[in-house]
C-alpha cells in the first residue's frame, strides 16, 4: 500500500534552489556518496535546473534530499515526509518505515493516488532474504511521491505514509521532470 494519511502536525521545511559549488564525483563510481552536511545543503542556491539528475540522497534525520548532476549537488529539497515510524530501516510489510540504503528509481505512475509517484527499487535481494528469514515479507511498493490526490492546497501535516516519502506537490512535479529512471538513491538514516 502506498499511505494512509494520519494527520499530526508537523512544520514543514521550504525547499532550497541549484548551485555550482563542486562536489566529489558520485555518479561516476560505485562508492558511496560523500557524507550529507548541512553546510552542503545550505551553499545550494538558486539557479539553472540541470538537465539530468544521476544521483539523489535522502537523509531522513535531516528528512532533506539533495539531488547530484555530474558529481554536483544541483537542487534540495526539505520538509520530506516518510512512514508513520520514521526510524529505523523498513524490514517488514507494514512496519510503516521508510527504507535505508541504495535503491534506484524503476518506473514511474502519472496515475498514482497521490499526485505522480517514481517507485523506489526496495525491496532488494538483501531486504527479501531478511524478511523471508524471519517468516515475513518485505513489502514493496516504495514511491517518492506527492500529496494525495483530493487532499486540499498544501500538505497533509505530519508523517503519515506507509514507508513512502512524500513531498509537496510542487516539488514531485519538478522531481518526475529532472529525475530519470535507473536514477541511484540512497536514503541515510
Amino acid at each position: 500500500m502506498l499511505a494512509r494519511v494520519k494527520p499530526r502536525i508537523l512544520l514543514a521545511c521550504l525547499l532550497l534552489g541549484a548551485c555550482a559549488a563542486p562536489a566529489p564525483e558520485i555518479a561516476r563510481t560505485p562508492a558511496p556518496a560523500p557524507p550529507l552536511l548541512g553546510r552542503e545543503a545550505a551553499r545550494i542556491m538558486p539557479g539553472a535546473r540541470p538537465a539530468t539528475i544521476d544521483y539523489l540522497i535522502v537523509d531522513k534525520s535531516e528528512r532533506l534530499m539533495v539531488a547530484y548532476a555530474g558529481g554536483q549537488p544541483v537542487r534540495a529539497w526539505r520538509g520530506l515526509q516518510f512512514g508513520d515510524q520514521p526510524q529505523g530501516h523498513k524490514r517488514f510489510e507494514g512496519d510503516e518505515r521508510t527504507p535505508e540504503g541504495r535503491y534506484t528509481i524503476e518506473g514511474r505512475n502519472p496515475q498514482s493516488a497521490y499526485h505522480l509517484s517514481l517507485k523506489v527499487s526496495y525491496p532488494n535481494a538483501e531486504d527479501r532474504a531478511f524478511a523471508r528469514s524471519h517468516g515475513r515479507s518485505p513489502g514493496g511498493n516504495i514511491f517518492l511521491h506527492g500529496q494525495p490526490n483530493g487532499w486540499p492546497a498544501g500538505r497533509v501535516p505530519g508523517d503519515w505514509t506507509d514507508g513512502c516519502i512524500a513531498l509537496a506537490n510542487a516539488e514531485i512535479e519538478e522531481l518526475w521532470r529532472l529525475v530519470p529512471d535507473g536514477t541511484v538513491i540512497e536514503i541515510r538514516p
